[in-house]
């Protein structure tokens, strides 16, 4: 008997041969679901003769068929025409799974054919789906070959369908997987002569021992598989009596078949009817999801229903496991990456450079932005399955943790009850998740099309007035989340207002942005419980009593005046100002009109009145700093609250006598920012205005000889007390590096902070440079970085020795 299943042609033999497709479609198939009957008309179908096959062939509808033996006849041929095809797509697979190998190896020498990377796109799920055929096949073989009337092979139908999964995750990938393939070849001769012919094995009983096909057939074999399973299952359900053990299974089976085919095709033209409908297109799924290129994959792991899911108290969970945190300075360095490849962008763009080199860069860019949006999260956020086992989830901030869990207990207010599900179900799942993408919008810059803004840069002054509405007195305190490089950290914390229903802290903070686009204010109760302090570091147990966020909107916000509102959180207000002062307004540096100050008068004009060698403001500072502060976390990263700063600033520049009063009852990151403050306003930047271009050229240099003999001149080039007071300034800087596993400040995350306030140019010099905010960011701010950590990491440097130590090389740099 000849069995066609399906619109192409398809035999007991398992030859089969798609139909080319017409000029000009695309490459991508509708998977066809039909007949679209649910199982249960099936056994129906037997009583009444309805040919339930799609294809019905001659002699198979007659009323002797109702004969039981005849049935179970039928059955055997069945599944012989399907266990010879399922031999072919084996060869198939194998074949396609042949060069794989060979091509992995030369992946990682000096010559590869393909990398790493697009061979994982291009051979994408295809081992998976060769075990599970083989081991269906090497089960399935023997029943038939040794057939009784009563042999059950209904759970083994059962299990293939329960790993449909794996064809989910194939088809969202197929067509980039054929559009990687299709570059390859056209790049590389090795790879077009491996993909033109490919040989399968031919069947045990066939005469033909190879056959030559190509990778893009070989790829477009799955797709139609799956299709060609579920008809096989409508076939052997309806030659199968009712009574049979292995009819519910086949049931159960073609359901799971069928739900999967509708979940893969829900987004397909309607209008679509039978099998022998033209092929068309399996939509795109949703657009960029994070590091899956074009399309979207979920695989799902492990699930715990929201009815088995519990939150221990503080008192009753364990110690939280050691997050691995990546250190700051791997996260920055390739925040300096990401800035690099998106002023490269520009640059390509401004000079209408190949739309292939942008689009390279882009993918680089996201690649990045990728890596670091997996590897910035560190808070950890634990759930709690009922039978016992508990999983960590890591967040970037205290905001997102509240928000799941504010979710989930929602969610567990409604009459759940617990369930089990099937992998296919679970797929189905999984893969509508794609939906659902707009819930959290998260700000990855790459993301966003090129006219829209990148967000902002610059500082944000935002003053945290008061906040009502708390039913009880309690100890509060507020903090400051902006978003970064696509994911949100904290910038600013209150002091803790005690015993008060309406804390009135009053407090301004001056925050950095990089691309930011939302700010997030978030109000806790002070918790000083010792017992429930003793967690992992990361671990905030301080209550949140509420949280808000606003966007950054950049006409709003970018105005001289101070823009006030408020936030509504759980009843509770917060009232605060903010106003944005960009970049490029925050790179003038504007020379004091009374000299008689030390803020914004020449170092040299400080240093000669004080008779000292560093200024007083320094040393007072950076004493302050190293006897409380120095195990502060995020010293000199934190802000200090502008109040305070501006109340420092006026005491110095008044050379009162109750500085060092002053100063050992003030908040240490007022000090650090003090300190901070002084050296971006002097007129000119600590390492000279004459010397920026220098600087700049040196640290561009590639031989290490080279870039030291430069790098120490420009240092003598220095006058006295600048070079001294960066000198006196470098040491107390490693000295806090030193301390990083306690303040998590690392030479790189000081180079960060300090780079742009001792380098950036005065306006005048500036404006020559000055081109895009984000530019700023990108070119200068990155070389500015560079100039400090170089210095910052090289053995420690003795002024007498640097003006002694007079080198051969030139001057002219």
């Amino acid at each position: 008997a000849d069995f066609n299943y399906g619109a192409d042609e398809y035999d007991a033999e398992g030859n089969e041969e798609p139909k080319a497709l017409p000029e000009g479609s695309e490459t991508m198939p509708y998977i066809d679901e039909s007949p679209t009957m649910s199982p249960q008309l099936s056994a129906r179908g037997q009583e009444s003769g309805d040919g339930v096959s799609p294809t019905p062939t001659d002699g198979l509808g007659t009323g002797g068929e109702r004969d039981a033996g005849k049935g179970l006849e039928m059955r055997k041929l069945v599944l012989s025409g399907f266990l010879a095809s399922e031999e072919i797509y084996i060869n198939q697979l194998e074949a396609l799974l042949l060069p794989m190998k060979p091509l992995k190896a030369t992946a990682t020498t000096s010559q590869p054919v393909l990398t790493l990377q697009q061979i994982e796109t291009i051979f994408y799920k295809i081992q998976d789906i060769y075990e599970i055929h083989k081991e269906f096949y090497d089960s399935l073989c023997p029943k038939v070959q040794q057939w009784d009337s009563n042999v059950t092979m209904g759970h083994l139908f059962q299990k293939l369908a329960s790993q449909l999964g794996v064809y989910k995750a194939f088809v969202d990938n197929y067509k980039i997987a054929l559009e990687t393939a299709e570059k390859c070849s056209q790049s590389n001769y090795q790879f077009q002569k491996i993909s033109e012919e490919l040989k399968v094995k031919g069947p045990k009983d066939s005469k033909e021992s190879h056959t030559s096909v190509t990778m893009e057939a070989l790829l477009y074999k799955p797709i139609d598989r799956v299709t060609r399973s579920t008809l096989v299952l409508h076939d052997l359900l309806k030659h199968t009596p009712a009574d049979h053990p292995d009819y519910p299974l086949l049931q159960d089976a073609l359901r799971i078949s069928q739900n999967f085919l509708s979940s893969i095709n829900e987004d397909i033209d309607p209008r679509r009817t039978a099998v022998t409908t033209p092929k068309g297109e399996v939509s795109q799924r949703g657009g960029q999801c994070l590091g899956t290129g074009k399309h979207q994959q979920y695989d799902c792991k492990w699930y715990v229903p929201l009815a088995d899911l519990v939150f221990p108290s503080p008192e009753e969970s364990e110690h939280c496991p050691q997050v691995h945190v990546i250190p700051d300075h791997e996260l920055e360095d390739m925040k300096m990456k990401i800035s690099a490849i998106k002023s490269e962008v520009q640059k390509e763009k401004a000079n209408k450079g190949q739309s292939r080199a942008i689009e390279r860069l882009k993918k680089k860019m996201f690649e990045n932005e990728f890596w670091l949006l997996l590897n910035s999260p560190a808070i950890p956020f634990r759930i709690h399955n009922r039978n016992g086992k508990s999983y960590l989830f890591l967040l970037s901030s205290d905001y997102e943790r509240s928000e799941w869990r504010e979710a989930i207990q929602k969610l567990q207010k409604k009459d759940l009850q617990a369930f089990v599900l099937s992998s296919v179900e679970l797929q189905v799942l999984t893969g509508s998740c794609f939906k659902l993408r707009t819930v959290h919008n998260i700000p990855v810059t790459s993301n966003k099309d090129d006219d829209e803004s990148p967000g902002l840069y610059g500082f944000l002054h935002v003053i945290v007035h008061s906040a009502k509405g708390f039913k009880q007195s309690a100890n509060l305190y507020c903090t400051l989340e902006v978003d970064s490089f696509g994911y949100f950290v904290s910038k600013a914390k209150t002091r803790v207002f005690r015993d008060t229903t309406e804390p009135q802290w009053n407090e301004e903070f001056e925050i950095e942005l990089e691309g930011s686009q939302s700010l997030r204010i978030l109000c806790y109760e002070k918790c000083y419980d010792k017992t429930k302090l003793n967690k992992d570091n990361n671990e905030i147990v301080d209550k949140i009593m509420g949280k808000g966020q606003i966007q950054l909107d950049p006409q709003a916000v970018q105005t001289k005046n101070w823009h006030m509102d408020v936030i509504e959180m759980n009843g509770i207000k917060v009232e605060f100002s903010m106003k944005f002062t960009s970049r490029d307004m925050s790179l003038k540096r504007t020379p004091s009109k009374k000299q008689t100050g030390v803020f914004g008068v020449k170092i040299s004009v400080v240093t000669k009145r004080e008779r000292s060698k560093v200024p007083y403001i320094v040393r007072q500072c950076i004493e302050e700093v190293e006897k409380r502060g120095i195990e502060e976390v995020g010293i000199y990263r934190i802000s200090g609250v502008a109040t305070d700063i501006q109340a420092l600033k006026a005491v110095f520049d008044a050379n009162n006598k109750d500085i060092l009063v002053m100063l050992s009852d003030m908040d240490i990151n007022a000090i650090a920012g003090t300190l901070k403050l002084y050296f971006r306003e002097l007129p000119e930047p600590l390492l000279t205005d004459r010397l920026y271009p220098a600087f700049m050229e040196g640290i561009a240099l590639s031989d290490p000889a080279a870039k030291e003999n430069c790098m120490m001149h420009l240092l003598r080039s220095l006058p006295d007390p600048n070079l001294i007071t960066f000198l006196f300034l470098l040491e107390h800087l490693k000295r806090v590096a030193e301390k990083e596993p306690i303040n998590k400040m690392s030479l790189h995350n000081l180079a960060t902070v300090f780079g742009p306030t001792l380098l950036r140019p005065s306006e005048g010099e500036s404006k020559a440079h000055l081109t895009l905010a984000s530019d700023i960011w990108s070119h200068d701010v990155m070389a500015q970085v560079q100039v400090l950590l170089y210095y910052l990491q090289h053995p420690p440097i003795s002024f007498t020795e640097l003006k002694r130590n007079t080198l051969y090389f030139s001057t002219d740099v």
